[in-house]
């Protein structure tokens, strides 16, 4: 009789959390480079963000 375990599914990877407030500390926009181009997140007068390409 031949016992095999089955397959285990991967565990899921969580998701970094970063408050805003470390990210931007005191500025309204930040850089983000990513495969070699340049975004910017910025944070509008009525607290949201956007992210431009």
């Amino acid at each position: 009789m031949n016992h095999t375990t089955p397959p285990t599914a991967p565990k899921p990877v969580e998701s970094p959390h970063l408050q805003s407030t470390r990210l931007f500390g005191r500025a309204r926009e930040v850089t983000i480079e990513h495969a070699g181009e340049i975004y910017r997140l910025r944070l509008t007068s009525n607290n949201k963000l956007i992210l431009i390409k």
